[in-house]
């Protein structure tokens, strides 16, 4: 009896390990299969040295996370990192929010919310530029 109990376990433990495996792989080959979108926005305010015009420009930013293409949103200012001819730290504030595709990216472009946040924020900064990527 104690064979057979153990047969079985293992047996059991065999099928399992296996369903497991399948389950991981089909996850890895989803995430492989599927292209995020990389949406990183630089913005320079009309008034650089106002921490005011910083501080509304970044409470408007905060406002996109409740649109709900975005998978990830980092807002940032440039970081103090060591000088060098490669790095643009010119610009005031950044935001980089990740998307599942192109489609979401387009949803997150003529959204209520973000088109609020042009309608608010914009009087703010005097240059913007957008680079989008696609995973590889």
């Amino acid at each position: 009896m104690e064979k057979q109990n153990r047969r079985t376990f293992l047996a059991s433990a065999a099928v399992l390990t296996a369903g497991a495996a399948s389950a991981s792989t089909t996850t890895m080959e989803t995430k492989k299969d599927k292209k995020q979108l990389a949406h990183h926005v630089f913005f320079w305010l009309k008034n650089r040295d106002s921490k005011e015009d910083l501080q509304k420009l970044l409470e408007g930013l905060r406002t996109l996370e409740k649109i709900e293409t975005i998978k990830k949103l980092h807002i940032g200012v440039p970081a103090s990192t060591e000088k060098r001819d490669v790095v643009d730290n010119s610009y005031s504030a950044s935001e980089l929010m990740l998307f599942d595709d192109l489609a979401g990216q387009a949803t997150y472009q003529t959204h209520p919310i973000h088109l609020k946040f042009i309608e608010n924020c914009s009087h703010l900064w005097e240059k913007v530029i957008v680079y989008d990527a696609m995973d590889v």
